[in-house]
């Protein structure tokens, strides 16, 4: 295919017309008239292949995570007494740990979560009584 273009050297300007020679898997752009379009089919790509599962819904006295992430660490036992303020479990996303407190004094009634465990934000992570 022969384009024809205006360049300027050393404040020349000059007509020249140029023979594009570049075919195969080498050229950016497909030659006229070579692309297709396949009508798509909806059905085949509407549905993901599976769900991730609803985080349960926090209740009153649950400490839950402020992220997204993985459990590093559970750092109260169950029946433990915690102050507020105390570390409950650290989580990690991003190469980033980040510790979670608990927002009430009580007693550790409930370890929702274990290390290694993926959460969502939002999800409890221990229940203090």
């Amino acid at each position: 295919m022969l384009r024809r273009f205006k360049i300027s050297v050393d404040g020349q300007q000059y007509d020249v017309t140029v023979e594009e020679v570049v075919t195969g898997p080498g050229n950016l752009y497909p030659d006229r008239g070579t692309m297709t379009a396949a009508p798509v089919n909806p059905e085949a790509s509407a549905a993901p292949a599976s769900t991730p599962a609803a985080a349960p819904a926090a209740g009153p006295g649950d400490v839950v995570s402020p992220l997204a992430g993985v459990v590093v660490s559970i750092d109260v036992a169950l029946g433990a007494t915690v102050a507020e303020g105390t570390r409950v479990a650290t989580l990690e996303a991003m190469k980033t740990k980040t510790m979670v407190t608990a927002g009430r004094a009580g007693t550790v009634k409930a370890i929702a979560v274990a290390p290694g465990d993926p959460v969502e934000a939002a999800q409890p992570l221990v229940t203090i009584g």
